[in-house]
């Protein structure tokens, strides 16, 4: 049996080069360039303002409902923007930086896999320029100026029971979901209850993705909604004059990061929301950035297409005024027996049968972009080391019999080499002109936008609202909030509510059981079924098999 280098071995035996030349390949001044030693930098945003060069082509790479270990849209985004820059094509890469709680547990790394990378891997996956840090000492600053209002006297008249801000820590830890502070008496806080959410969740980390330059920022930040008075008014980080601290924290995690893929490519990689529980996409800055520089971006958004496309086409891409021109599905074979019912511990087996029954998600996403979006896309099988010649025949041929356009990706084991045939159909699909629209109008009722994803991307029936949600509703309404994008909090694995609920079901109804608001950030959360905004580690995480040795040599890190 053949046997194959893992992603960091991979990683570690490439030669980078210094980040000042690919600052060069990718349009960079030296002197918007800050270095963060030899591979990696961050680029100043008011670059903008400099560059006089249309806007490139914008293509989004996104997937098919995953199996546990994830699909390769890093990888196919990385290898895609390869294979183009073989064919001669000046492109860049877009992409989120990987959270510490996936890497320590059970997705690993978000950096790319086999010859399709983004690099230096381990610092990208570890604390590479330390924006996570940066916002979680922001979202946590809030909330000890919230706390200390409180003990000083609650002058904004904050009801205890009524704040909605919570602490974060960029870790998976079950044990900080729902904890009790300000205990010890008097001079340690007013005791209530509380929690933490992963550092990804946070609004600040949507605020960050989202803003344009440090004006936008402060403004963002001021309007956070921390918690209400006992009267019911809102109270923002401005009232508690935090924006101005707030924004310090974040002035450099604001500005993007510059790395390269393995064959040296250009790759912005910045900001890093979960798709599952917050909008997913990475910065807005760095998009823009990256599409003032290049002629063709290459970026991403995370899970599958019926969230993370979903609330980059619904979210970003109206707020940021981004109209993408094409966009790319990546699906494996092992997440489409995955969605035939086939155990995550025998997805290495051929099975055609299961295979077959998994195709009706792959031809609900397909659907979903070309009909309620109307954007051109083509499906990107990612060939797996495991996959039978005989599986990825059925694949395309069950594709191109319904019409789907499809082309093999290889990018894992073949770098951009394994990637010019998907490139060649983006660039064609890139040049043809396209309605692209939204799956709701911003002026519709809370509850009606929310029903059109529903509807429309999950392919469900109906939506039940719990009291509490209906409750949420009236309120934030009631104060001017209806008129925002809506951001679902739903189960990566399913199209519905219920991870158990493979492939493309029908009929289902989906649970809304509590709305907030996130007026920094600019959207509405509606979280459905058990959605969790703290994750947990598994039985084995991936922490246990990491480790460094006395050279600084990092192993384990996938």
């Amino acid at each position: 049996m053949a046997t194959y280098k893992s992603d960091i071995e991979i990683a570690q035996e490439t030669e980078m080069l210094p980040i000042t030349e690919i600052a060069k390949t990718a349009g960079v001044d030296e002197k918007y360039l800050e270095q963060y030693g030899k591979y990696k930098a961050k680029v100043d945003y008011n670059i903008l303002n400099d560059v006089k060069k249309e806007d490139g082509k914008l293509v989004l790479v996104t997937a098919i409902n995953p199996t546990p270990a994830g699909e390769g849209k890093t990888t196919t985004t990385g290898g895609l923007a390869d294979g183009m820059k073989k064919l001669g094509k000046n492109v860049l890469v877009a992409l989120r930086e990987p959270s510490l709680g996936p890497v320590f547990g059970v997705k690993g790394g978000a950096a790319g896999g086999g010859y399709a990378q983004v690099v230096p891997m381990e610092d990208i996956n570890l604390h590479f320029t330390g924006d996570f840090h940066a916002i979680g000492a922001a979202n946590n600053l809030l909330a000890a100026m919230l706390d200390n209002h409180i003990y000083q006297g609650n002058r904004l008249g904050i009801d205890p029971r009524r704040i909605t801000w919570r602490r974060c820590v960029d870790m998976n830890d079950r044990q900080l979901r729902f904890v009790v502070d300000g205990l010890g008496g008097r001079v340690n806080g007013t005791p209530r209850e509380d929690g933490y959410d992963i550092t990804v969740a946070s609004e600040i980390m949507a605020v960050l993705c989202l803003a344009s330059d440090i004006t936008d920022l402060k403004a963002r930040l001021s309007r956070i909604i921390v918690g209400y008075t006992y009267d019911e008014k809102p109270v923002t980080a401005g009232d508690l004059n935090a924006q101005g601290a707030m924004a310090a924290l974040l002035k450099d995690a604001l500005k993007p990061n510059l790395v390269q893929t393995l064959e040296h490519t250009p790759a912005f990689v910045h900001g890093g929301p979960f798709a599952n529980i917050a909008h997913g996409c990475n910065s807005v800055t760095a998009t823009k950035i990256a599409r003032r520089l290049a002629d063709y971006t290459i970026t991403e958004a995370g899970f599958g297409a019926d969230l993370g496309a979903e609330k980059f086409l619904d979210i970003k891409c109206r707020m940021a005024g981004l109209k993408p021109s094409a966009v790319v599905i990546v699906a494996t074979v092992r997440a489409l027996k995955y969605n035939g019912g086939v155990a995550k511990a025998d997805l290495g087996k051929e099975n055609l049968e299961a295979l077959e029954k998994g195709l009706p998600n792959l031809l609900k996403h397909v659907s979903n972009i070309t009909n309620v979006y109307k954007l051109p896309c083509v499906v990107a099988i990612n060939r797996f080391p495991l996959d039978t010649e005989a599986e990825l025949k059925l694949v395309e041929e069950k594709c191109k019999e319904l019409g789907v356009n499809v082309a093999l990706s290889e990018v894992w084991a073949k770098g951009g080499e394994g990637g010019i045939e998907l490139a060649k159909e983006v660039i064609r699909l890139c040049e043809q002109p396209n309605d692209f629209t939204f799956a709701y109008d911003l002026d519709m009722p809370i509850k009606d936008k929310i029903e059109a994803i529903v509807t429309k991307i999950y392919g469900g029936k109906d939506v039940a609202f719990t009291p509490n949600a209906e409750k949420q509703i009236k309120t934030l309404t009631d104060l001017g909030f209806d008129k925002m994008p809506i951001c679902m909090a739903k189960t990566q694995y399913s199209l519905t509510d219920d991870a158990t609920k493979l492939g493309a079901p029908t009929g289902f109804t989906v649970t809304v059981r509590n709305v907030k608001v996130s007026a920094g950030a600019g959207f509405l959360v509606a979280l459905t079924g058990e959605i969790m905004t703290m994750p947990g580690l598994p039985k084995v995480p991936a922490a246990e098999r990491i480790d460094v040795d006395e050279t600084g040599k990092i192993s384990g890190l996938f």
